[in-house]
C-alpha cells in the first residue's frame, strides 16, 4: 500500500499520439491536509475514494489506499468536498516496461500538463520519452491537493 511515483512536467503534446487510453477526471478533496488527503474521483464512468499519507523519501513514496465506489456515491461525495475541484484528461502511454499517466488540466489549472510514473522502488530505472520535461517530484506545488487550493493560473500573478 505504498505508492512510489515520480512527477515531470511535459514539454510537448507528442504524448497524445502515443496514448492507448484517455479519460476525463473530476476530483475533489474531503481532506487536503498533507498528513492525510482524502480524495473523491470520477474517472470516466467509475467512482473512487483514495486516502494518501504524507510523502516520504523526498516526495517519491507515500501510503496510498484506493477503492472503487458506486458512481452515484462519488457524485454525492464530490458535493461535500472542499472548495477547488480538479478537472483533467488523463492519457496513458506505455514506455518501455512502464506506463506514464499524463494529465492535461482544465479549469483553474488550464495550461498545466504533468506526467507521473509509478515505480516498484525509488531507485528503479525507466525510459524517459522525448516529451518528458523537468522533474517536479519534490515540488509540493504539483500535488493535486495543492493545485485544488492554489490553482496554476494564479502562479503567474
Amino acid at each position: 500500500m505504498v505508492e512510489i511515483e515520480r512527477k515531470f512536467l511535459v514539454k510537448s503534446d507528442d504524448f497524445k499520439n502515443q496514448a492507448f487510453t484517455q479519460n476525463k477526471i473530476a476530483q475533489g478533496y474531503l481532506s487536503s491536509a498533507p498528513e492525510r488527503t482524502v480524495r473523491v474521483r470520477i474517472k470516466g464512468n467509475k467512482g473512487f475514494i483514495t486516502i494518501k499519507g504524507i510523502s516520504q523519501g523526498g516526495g517519491m513514496s507515500r501510503f496510498e489506499w484506493e477503492n472503487e465506489i458506486p458512481l452515484d456515491e462519488a457524485t454525492e461525495l464530490l458535493k461535500l468536498c472542499e472548495k477547488g475541484k480538479i478537472e483533467k484528461t488523463r492519457y496513458e502511454i506505455k514506455s518501455g516496461n512502464h506506463v506514464y499517466e499524463v494529465d492535461e488540466f482544465y479549469g483553474e489549472n488550464e495550461g498545466l500538463v504533468m506526467a507521473e510514473i509509478e515505480l516498484s522502488s525509488e531507485t528503479e530505472s525507466f525510459e524517459k520519452p522525448d516529451w518528458l520535461g523537468e522533474e517536479v517530484t519534490n515540488d509540493e506545488r504539483y500535488y493535486n491537493a495543492y493545485l485544488s487550493k492554489n490553482p496554476f493560473k494564479d502562479w503567474q500573478k
